[in-house]
């Protein structure tokens, strides 16, 4: 999987201030069947109309093993 670039402007309304945001508490992604375990989820938004541009589990090596 390539990289991918740091995003410099919202896609919906092109806005060119960006925020970033997470999730925590309940609003953790946990691997399946492993519960407790589990990563905040962190967002990259568009702070004029709200479009969500970009999202991510903060630690993704605890999803490593958990699909196969």
């Amino acid at each position: 999987m390539e990289k991918s670039t740091k995003p410099t402007d919202c896609p919906k309304c092109g806005g060119k201030e960006l925020g970033k945001g997470k999730h925590t508490g309940y609003g953790v992604m946990y691997p399946d069947g492993k519960m407790g375990l589990g990563s905040n989820v962190e967002y990259i938004l568009c702070t004029d109309c709200g479009y969500i541009i970009e999202s991510y589990v903060k630690k993704p090596e605890k999803f490593k093993g958990t699909l196969f």
